[in-house]
């Protein structure tokens, strides 16, 4: 089965990216065996409130005739659907829970897909001063010792998981009424932080995204290294969920990793900025 498991991406990263350049634009000719074939796809709410699935996807389903279902959920939940065999494939941002999920079995063929990062928002009139911060590290002590007031995800997701990783390496638990766990997706909380003049941490994509509808946040701190935030696209493993569309889940990873897959990723913008830098292919 692993040997099988290896010719079906081998194959499928080579067929994909032919079909897309044989295919005459404007005039797909999916094979007919694909027609009515659903992908349920688990991700994290950033791919979608970003705006980029909705511009990824449709390509891949006029080329293979194949519907992409998108379940837009934390990164701790779209890899619990993904345990659960409830999808068939995961594209998400937290390569410590990608590498677990992966060693214990429930995922197979993990690619690099792309990255951003992440930055530190708050209200403009910024009472902490994070924006005098020379790290994050300091950012997120500024923040902790003003108790000024904080939106986390809250949602286990990739988000929530580096924000509870910089505030351990502040030695910071954070609690009280200053933290507010809002247990919903970057847009909501976005919103709730600019309704809230609070802090967040948010992924590049999501807030270039809605910066426009928040106007009473900015950008506070940014470019740390601690900061950075890849994406990685995981098979559901066949082997212990052989009800998972294993070699649909195997045509999605060939076609956001190929040439034109990463392509769209690199020239999707808003407002002149690049949302995402693809690491598939350069």
């Amino acid at each position: 089965m692993k040997r099988l498991i290896a010719v079906a991406f081998v194959l499928c990263a080579i067929l994909l990216p032919a079909m897309a350049q044989n295919t005459p634009s404007g005039a797909p000719n999916p094979p007919p065996a694909m027609q009515g074939v659903r992908l349920r796809l688990a991700t994290t709410t950033s791919t979608q409130d970003s705006g980029l699935l909705p511009i990824l996807n449709p390509p891949f389903e006029k080329l293979t005739g194949i519907t992409v279902d998108v379940i837009a959920v934390g990164t701790g939940k779209a890899i619990k659907l993904g345990e659960n065999g409830d999808v068939d494939v995961v594209l998400v941002h937290d390569r410590n829970a990608e590498d677990k999920f992966v060693a214990q079995g429930f995922g197979v063929n993990r690619r690099d897909v792309m990255h951003n990062d992440f930055v530190i928002v708050g209200p403009v009139e910024d009472p902490a001063r994070v924006a005098e911060s020379t790290t994050t590290a300091d950012a997120f002590s500024r923040i902790a010792a003003a108790g000024a007031p904080f939106v986390s995800r809250g949602d286990a997701s990739g988000t929530n998981a580096k924000e509870l990783e910089l505030w351990a390496a502040v030695s910071v638990k954070p609690k009280g009424a200053w933290y507010k766990e809002a247990g919903q997706g970057m847009g909501e909380v976005l919103v709730m932080s600019g309704n809230l003049k609070a802090y967040t941490l948010a992924d590049r994509g999501t807030w270039i995204a809605m910066k426009d509808k928040l106007r009473g946040l900015r950008i506070l701190s940014e470019g740390d290294a601690a900061l950075f935030n890849p994406y990685g696209v995981i098979a559901v493993n066949p082997q212990k969920h052989p009800e998972a569309s294993y070699m649909t889940a195997m045509q999605y990873i060939a076609w956001v990793t190929s040439v034109q897959g990463q392509k769209i990723i690199r020239d999707y913008t808003m407002g002149g900025q690049q949302l995402f830098t693809p690491d598939a292919v350069r």
